[in-house]
């Protein structure tokens, strides 16, 4: 009679969340350092003219691994904006949605893998949780473009947060995330809100992109000490 083939499967992932941890503070950015994380998932997935973007968020994560320093970023006016209305958004969401929403600082979670040594760290700092197995990420966006992305109805949904949001299913192992589109006007918040429901051939996708990313990083961590 012939065997039966035994299939290797890959230990349970580690998904840690750190609730605790005020995002912007000392603590936070220690934890995220050189790690790849779902704000900038896109990157890891671009590709053709915009391959440029991920050997540079490559090289920015590998410098902050080889410097143990947080890399530089610009703060556009925008995400200034945006910072000074997160509590707004999230008092407008649990006010409409009749919720009580979770802070969460930082999670963190280490896609394991069959073959030693190649597990790949990720991370994600959603906005909040709302009950068990759902997030809310809030993203500022001025009134003109809301309007614009309103006249586009079921279509609006920017396209630009799909990495984020499903990456951020993927680390926190969550079925949904509603993206809340937000601007709090002297005449009262505008808003819109598109639910957007885990998408497990993206997330698949994704996560393979993600252990070759890890491992690039790996070798050009290791080349440059090697040098």
């Amino acid at each position: 009679m012939a065997k039966a083939a035994t299939i290797k499967k890959a230990p349970a992932d580690l998904v840690e969340m750190f609730d605790d941890v005020e995002q912007g503070s000392e603590a936070w950015f220690d934890l995220r350092r050189g790690l790849p994380t779902s704000s900038k998932f896109a990157y890891v997935l671009a590709g053709g003219e915009e391959a440029r973007m991920r050997t540079k968020y490559l090289r920015q994560l590998a410098g902050e691994i080889v410097s143990g320093e947080t890399a530089e970023t610009f703060q556009s006016e925008e995400m200034k904006r945006g910072k000074l209305m997160e509590p707004a958004a999230r008092a407008y969401y649990e006010r409409t949605h009749l919720v009580d929403l979770r802070p969460i600082g930082f999670i963190r979670r280490t896609l394991r893998s069959s073959f030693p040594g190649t597990d790949c760290i990720v991370g994600a700092s959603p906005d909040s949780q709302v009950g068990k197995r759902k997030g809310l990420e809030v993203k500022t966006m001025r009134p003109d473009l809301l309007l614009e992305v309103k006249q586009r109805g079921a279509a609006g949904f920017p396209s630009e947060h799909r990495a984020q949001t499903q990456g951020t299913m993927l680390v926190a192992d969550w079925d949904e995330v509603d993206l809340l589109l937000f601007y709090d006007g002297r005449n009262g918040p505008m808003s819109l809100k598109f639910n957007v429901t885990r998408d497990d051939a993206f997330i698949a996708r994704l996560r393979d992109e993600l252990e070759k990313f890890s491992y690039e990083l790996r070798k050009l961590v290791e080349q440059w000490k090697n040098m």
